[in-house]
């Protein structure tokens, strides 16, 4: 397929150590905009895998550009869980409604991640860091742009842990007759042992060692570090049983109170990040279709992203990091972490972008080439076109305390939990990507695509 590569403006090359911890209760407008953010993120669970699409822009590249683009890391999660293709779950019964965030005091998101503090710390590589536009670049850089010292780094608290019982329905569009169904998944292993494992990020900062500030897990293409290009993707080996080739990675999750004896453990500390990291028990990675359309193949060597790891300071737009628990998906959390029951899991569950612009496989901010559907209705913006939706669905068996276990993050985030993301490089070959589109959309509605395992 014939790819356009997008001109890359000039971009702040790396990202400002910025950070804001807010204390209080969540004001009225930003529960709204956490409400949305979690419609966004779940555009829809049920029972046959279909899916909706939120409104999230996405990322992609070729080769690396010569000046680092901006960070499309972010939190967001959707549907997915044991239940089987993105099975919805029942009410269960016992569940109270619990208010619209659940009960623990976020705050509102920082207007403006400026102030005076103490200067940000300095890239190991070299240098400050000048963040605004790292992560999603939605501010613009606006960072530390005016010379302003950053606020004090946050720090995780008590009250981001919440019971799953407390958070917010998830809600999905309905499906129209054009609706496409069906799921694709790939069984790409769950990275034991930290087999594939670095603080890299070669979708957001190519050539940049530990350009993420925290350790990212990955499955599938076997070659994902700082100086990965097409190439070296194309001619690399994968963990995934089909002979998927694509890059899947996500930050690590760790239990506050392990150890860790790896080889990045001194290098994690100074960034923040403590503890022993947790094998996720599960990794589903499933290809959804969209409720309004029949979709089109996803190109070869598209780079996304979902969520935004530096929403602390970026604010929420976004942001869509969801959480929940085995069991309960029919609730999710986009600010919080999950407090399961006895016997439940917790899971992260990631929605990828999947409206694409049809020619780019990149763009300067990793989101303008492919967006999020309509989250009330699953249409594609204008300019558009439905494409094969990833979610990544992570479960882990984790105590349910507040503040065992967090999230790596960027040292400005304080492990929040709406920093959550994930990114895709698409390496499927054009066979393997047309069996993709077929099973996705050769479903009817209200059916499940049966895969041979």
């Amino acid at each position: 397929m014939g790819r356009k590569k997008k001109a890359f403006a000039a971009l702040i090359p790396a990202l400002t150590l910025v950070a804001t911890a807010g204390q209080g209760t969540l004001g009225a407008n930003a529960s709204e905009t956490l409400r949305t953010a979690n419609a966004a993120a779940y555009p829809a669970w049920s029972a046959d895998g279909g899916t909706g699409t939120p409104r999230l822009q996405g990322a992609g590249r070729t080769n690396p550009p010569t000046a680092a683009p901006t960070d499309p890391q972010g939190g967001q999660m959707g549907d997915g869980g044991p239940m089987g293709d993105g099975g919805q779950m029942g009410d269960g019964g016992q569940m109270g409604d619990g208010g619209p965030i659940g009960d623990g005091g976020q705050t509102t998101p920082p207007a403006d991640p400026q102030g005076g503090q103490t200067s940000p710390p300095t890239d190991p590589q070299g240098g400050q860091q000048n963040g605004g536009q790292q992560n999603g670049g939605q501010n613009g850089g606006q960072g530390n742009g005016q010379g302003n010292q950053p606020p004090a780094n946050p720090t995780l608290r008590a009250d981001q842990f919440v019971d799953i019982r407390k958070a917010p329905r998830v809600q999905q569009p309905r499906r129209g007759r054009q609706a496409s169904t069906g799921v694709f998944a790939s069984s790409c292993g769950v990275n034991k042992g930290q087999a594939h494992s670095n603080p890299d990020n070669v979708l957001a900062a190519p050539g940049v060692v530990n350009g993420a500030h925290h350790i990212h897990d990955y499955v599938g293409n076997l070659d994902t570090n700082a100086f990965s290009t097409d190439e070296t993707f194309a001619a690399a080996g994968t963990t995934c049983t089909n002979g998927d080739k694509s890059a899947y990675f996500w930050p690590v999750i760790r239990l506050r109170n392990g150890q860790d004896n790896s080889d990045r453990a001194q290098q994690s500390q100074a960034d923040g990040n403590v503890g022993s990291i947790v094998t996720p028990s599960s990794v589903k990675i499933q290809y959804l279709g969209n409720p309004r359309a029949k979709v089109t193949a996803l190109p070869r060597f598209i780079r996304v992203a979902t969520g935004d790891a530096k929403a602390v300071t970026n604010g929420l737009k976004n942001a869509h990091a969801s959480w929940t628990c085995s069991g309960f998906e029919n609730r999710a959390f986009t600010d919080k972490y999950p407090l399961c029951p006895r016997g439940s899991k917790v899971e992260r569950v990631l929605n990828f972008p999947s409206c694409w612009d049809g020619q780019n496989t990149d763009s300067a901010n990793h989101r303008d080439h492919i967006q999020f559907a309509d989250p009330r209705t699953g249409q594609c913006p204008q300019g558009t076109k439905a494409v094969p939706q990833l979610r990544m669905t992570l479960a882990y068996n984790l105590p349910a305390k507040p503040l065992a276990f967090a999230l790596d993050s960027f040292p400005e985030s304080g492990h929040d939990p709406v920093t959550d993301h994930g990114d895709l490089i698409n390496v499927m070959d054009e066979q393997l990507m047309a069996k993709a589109v077929k099973a996705i959309n050769g479903a009817k509605a209200g059916t499940r695509i049966k895969r041979r395992r």
